[in-house]
């Protein structure tokens, strides 16, 4: 991991800390870019947002998906977990906390956007970081890409419909045209520009010019963009924050519950399925993580910047790192228990 991926929950404190100061010294600046939307989306937020989504996008090789016959237990597991399992267990995690355990202290508005966010956490299976956690795991990359490219395929069709039924189910109410274009938006254009992007410029110069020079130059663009998202959502917060500062422990318990329950049992599933644990234990970490952009980026189109909703989302940046490295640690301590 570089310097930046190893301490993001350090650079996550610091922003709520920026975004606290700028918004109480200057906020004539962040009510006016919270006005700056079309169609419910804020216009600031999108471009960096899709500063994020696009160069992940890029790092995919949709070619191979061809190879999908190759050892599909690994493959078939991770989409079980992901999409069968996942979104499901923090429904009843954030139902169970936040509508019962913590509603005294968060109230019944809060506790539903808190949980509306947590569902839609849940339901974007990560992307990019977790080549990250396949490579600390010593995971097989060739078939986590598989796995991420599947998953990518997958939330074009099955992310809206069960983060309306979900949400539904838990009596919020959202627009589905506002999701419907939050879908389109973060994730068909970015993942139509991408595959353009990389088929023409491979084709034009080569893999090794797209991968050292074209990807490498996004990565302290998308590094910025994170941090800024970051401060503008802290910067509307703030009041929320130094009233309630507890309340961002409230969300990370139950993210937390279900990000160790996932990992769990798709490694302990893996293990019964006798699958190899160079391909169980990116298996769990996929089943674990979360693509906390498109998150952020729905939460925000759907319920606004200063929601509970987005703040249940940033939550879960918060947490990313030390958690999956903990799973991390776990998956490399019990390599003997895949020895078949």
């Amino acid at each position: 991991m570089d310097f930046f991926e190893k301490y993001l929950t350090l650079w996550v404190f610091a922003c709520i800390l920026v975004g606290i100061l700028l918004g109480k010294a200057f906020p004539g600046l962040f009510g006016r870019l919270s006005e700056l939307e079309i169609s419910h989306v804020n216009l600031p937020i999108a471009v960096l947002i899709w500063l994020m989504i696009y160069p992940m996008m890029l790092k995919i090789d949709f070619s191979a998906v061809m190879k999908i016959g190759n050892k599909p237990k690994g493959l078939l597991l991770t989409l079980f977990v992901n999409w069968m399992i996942k979104p499901f267990s923090m429904a009843f995690f954030g139902w169970l906390f936040f509508k019962h355990i913590f509603i005294g202290f968060i109230g019944p508005i809060m506790a539903n956007e808190f949980l509306a966010g947590t569902i839609i956490l849940a339901a974007a299976p990560c992307t990019a970081m977790v080549f990250v956690w396949s490579y600390l795991t010593d995971g097989d990359p060739a078939y986590t890409l598989v796995q991420v490219a599947v998953n990518d395929l997958l939330m074009l069709v099955l992310f809206a419909p069960i983060v309306m039924f979900l949400l539904g189910v838990s009596n919020i109410i959202v627009p589905g045209d506002v999701l419907i274009v939050s879908v389109l938006l973060y994730i068909v254009i970015p993942l139509m520009a991408g595959y353009i992007s990389r088929k023409i410029l491979i084709g034009s110069f080569g893999e090794d010019w797209f991968y050292s020079k074209y990807l490498s130059f996004f990565k302290p663009v998308t590094i910025l963009a994170l941090l800024a998202t970051l401060i503008i959502i802290f910067s509307f917060q703030g009041d929320m924050i130094l009233k309630n500062w507890f309340v961002i422990i409230l969300i990370a318990i139950p993210i937390i519950i279900q990000v160790y329950f996932n990992s769990m049992l798709t490694y302990n599933l893996a293990r019964i399925l006798k699958i190899p644990h160079n391909i169980a234990s990116p298996a769990a970490l996929i089943g674990a993580s979360n693509f906390f952009e498109l998150a952020v980026a729905v939460t925000i189109s759907l319920f606004g910047l200063q929601s509970g909703a987005t703040l249940a989302t940033v939550v879960g940046v918060l947490v990313e790192v030390p958690v999956m490295l903990s799973i991390c640690s776990v998956c490399n301590k019990t390599k003997h228990w895949f020895v078949f």
